[in-house]
């Protein structure tokens, strides 16, 4: 076993420690969330905290870790009489984002259960971490159902799996913690809130702290034993420091002052339901419980609130984290009054760095400094001609994008098979159930309807004469199941001088924002494709973090020529490379323009795929229409936004998707509480019946 590194000789990161440290005290806190970019320890001390946890009894032969001293009642191994048992040290089990259900619930062999009346089940990763830790890394790539399990799991203490009458419950207490880069995409409020804490962690930009982390990472790798023995007094240290404060947990005491100060913060943050408050109050019980405290003093309440409630202020994931700590002040200080118990001269000491915190110096990173993703956003003017001529407008700064609004649903047609979302039709695991079929595997979805009429006409031959049925294999259906996908939705903005009026440039990025948050909303990929000036610039590349690209929207520059074939074939090229990473994932293109296109060639760095490079003195217009072409030979599902405004309009972006085999909307359609837009479509189901 390979030995881990020690969790005190984890440098900084005092928020992140702390947390950990308060879900092993009292695991009912809910768990840890933590956020930050790659490079800044959030597996290291995970695993770190795993060693310190103390060794649990159990009852031996049991799958399910049942404590010997009060075994569950209902435990599928069982039941157990109580008695001496055998210790064992506590489990972290990882949950891979690959994981499907049943290795996280246990799989139910359904058809020993039907055939021979066996429940024959197979225990999950819930199971296995029972009394331990379990550790999701990237949980905003995880599918939102297994999420949505694993949180059940958490907040009940049980599993339960059930499938055609069959049911198997088993206890499933644990430590949940998850990680996760933002960069990458954000968990939907509903399971941001059903974590307890949450922590923001990055590495450290000093010069001296970054030495300590790579002086301590080297002396590791090179000697892990050796490494971990002199840190072995430490870690000695803050493990006898979690019993005791386990011990010490159901004798603190929670008064009313401090309850009243949860409270009022949680209203004055404006936090959605109560499990914030409930949270709050478990961790400031926690935090008295770490100091060795028997009464919950401010302090607690203000830390507690600092790790609880970030996460759960966020209404859209363009909302900046945090918390205001000068309002999070004055809401304490007048809702302070009851503090008669609080000691002046007690030190509360709520962070780790007391006993065993190693008099190590502040906060980094003992995997190594590693930074976020700092890829160069395309600056004003790169790749094209900063002042082109002939289009009588120059580059002009960002315009501010207009506030968003509720999208009409934009969705790829036909039928995919791409990752779980809610955007387009799919077969997916999970849905309403459309038809059976003979499984090709193992059968998880049992259609019972349509395996008892295929067993029914063989009854007789099988010498069934009497009531009951006779099942073998050949007879078990799988359900087909309907559900929806989430789609790459790619934008492909005009920045042009025909569209730089800052009226307009600010209700398109105000139309794009609302589209961004439409695809959160549907656990779309989302990409960002821009073309102004000589040439196209992939903004941003196919990625979770819509966030992202809100942040490369409201920075766009405008001015310059209209180089629309460039943007198209620059689109063209970017969902090419994408098909080849994700293949199953169905896209949706959205160009973004009036229709117009004065100039430009092909995009720079164009694989010459469907058109290449512009021969000398073709049309701008007609080269457009070649590009778009290209969308509909191979059935891209478009969507044509038509910026087009004033008195006199071309219905140059109508011909445009036409082109593109797709359809156009105006910003105003595409409203989804739109008259225009309604009147729109009823007129088109009208014709349509006609």
């Amino acid at each position: 076993m390979t030995t881990p590194f020690p969790f005190t000789a984890v440098v900084g990161q005092d928020d992140l420690r702390l947390a950990l440290l308060l879900n092993a005290v009292s695991p009912a806190v809910g768990g840890v969330l933590v956020r930050g970019e790659k490079g800044t320890a959030k597996s290291t001390a995970v695993r770190a905290l795993s060693a310190l946890l103390p060794e649990v009894d159990v009852v031996a032969g049991c799958r399910f870790s049942c404590d010997p001293a009060k075994p569950d009642p209902a435990c599928p191994d069982g039941p157990h009489e109580p008695g001496p048992g055998t210790s064992r040290p506590s489990r972290m089990v990882e949950l891979p984002v690959g994981a499907s259900e049943d290795r996280l619930v246990g799989a139910l062999d359904i058809e020993r259960a039907l055939a021979e009346g066996v429940k024959a089940f197979e225990p999950g990763l819930l199971a296995d971490a029972h009394r331990g830790i379990l550790y999701v890394d990237e949980v905003n790539l995880l599918h939102d159902h297994l999420v949505d399990l694993l949180l059940d799991a958490a907040a009940m203490g049980a599993s339960y799996v059930e499938r055609e009458g069959v049911s198997v419950r088993h206890a499933a207490r644990f430590l949940l913690v998850g990680t996760m880069n933002p960069e990458e995409g954000e968990l939907r409020p509903q399971l941001l809130d059903r974590f307890g804490l949450t922590v923001e962690v990055a590495a450290s930009r000093e010069p001296d702290q970054r030495v300590e982390v790579v002086r301590r990472r080297l002396a590791y790798d090179d000697d892990p034993a050796g490494f971990a023995a002199r840190w072995a007094g430490e870690e000695a240290v803050v493990r006898q420091r979690i019993v005791a404060a386990r011990e010490l947990l159901p004798s603190v005491r929670l008064g009313d002052g401090a309850l009243r100060q949860i409270a009022a913060t949680c209203a004055a943050f404006e936090v959605d339901g109560m499990r914030a408050d409930i949270v709050m109050a478990r961790t400031a019980t926690a935090l008295a419980a770490w100091a060795g405290r028997t009464d919950v003093l401010a302090e607690d309440v203000r830390q507690a609130a600092l790790l609880a409630l970030p996460h759960r202020r966020r209404r859209n994931p363009f909302d900046a984290p945090g918390l205001d700590e000068d309002k999070l002040d004055e809401t304490l200080e007048e809702f302070g009054g009851s503090s008669e118990d609080e000691d002046p001269d007690t030190d509360p000491d709520p962070g780790p760095d007391g006993p065993g915190g190693g008099g190590q110096p502040p906060s980094c990173d003992p995997e190594g400094p590693q930074g976020g993703d700092t890829a160069a956003r395309p600056e004003a003017g790169e790749g094209g001609d900063p002042q082109p001529s002939g289009a009588g407008a120059g580059e002009q700064s960002a315009v501010r994008a207009a506030e968003p609004f509720r999208t009409k649903v934009l969705s790829v047609p036909g039928l995919g098979e791409g990752a779980a979302g809610r955007r387009s039709r799919a077969r997916t695991e999970h849905g309403r159930t459309t038809g059976a079929r003979r499984p090709r595997g193992a059968l998880t979805k049992l259609h019972l309807a349509a395996t008892v009429q295929a067993a029914a006409p063989h009854q007789r031959a099988r010498g069934r004469s009497g009531p009951g049925l006779v099942v073998r294999r050949d007879d078990l259906r799988q359900a087909t199941r309907e559900g929806r996908e989430g789609n790459l939705v790619l934008f492909v903005v005009d920045a042009s001088g025909s569209m730089a009026a800052r009226q307009r440039m600010s209700a398109v990025k105000g139309a794009v924002l609302s589209l961004l948050l439409d695809a959160y909303q549907r656990r779309d990929k989302v990409g960002l494709v821009t073309f102004r000036g000589a040439a196209a610039e992939v903004a941003l590349p196919p990625t979770s973090s819509v966030d992202a690209a809100a942040a490369r929207l409201e920075s766009l520059p405008t001015g310059g020529r209209t180089p629309l074939a460039a943007g198209l074939l620059r689109a063209h090229e970017v969902l090419r490379v994408e098909r080849l990473r994700d293949p199953a994932r169905r896209a949706l293109v959205v160009v973004v323009t009036d229709g117009r296109a004065t100039g430009g060639g092909a995009a720079r760095g164009a694989s010459g795929r469907g058109g290449g490079r512009a021969a000398g003195g073709t049309e701008p217009v007609a080269l457009a229409g070649r590009a778009a072409r290209l969308f509909a030979a191979e059935g891209v599902a478009c969507v044509v936004v038509d910026c087009e405004s004033g008195p006199v309009r071309l219905g140059l972006a109508g011909q445009l998707a036409g082109e593109l085999g797709g359809t156009a909307v105006t910003l105003d359609e595409l409203r989804a509480d739109s008259i225009a837009g309604l009147v729109r479509d009823v007129q088109g189901t009208s014709r349509r019946a006609a």
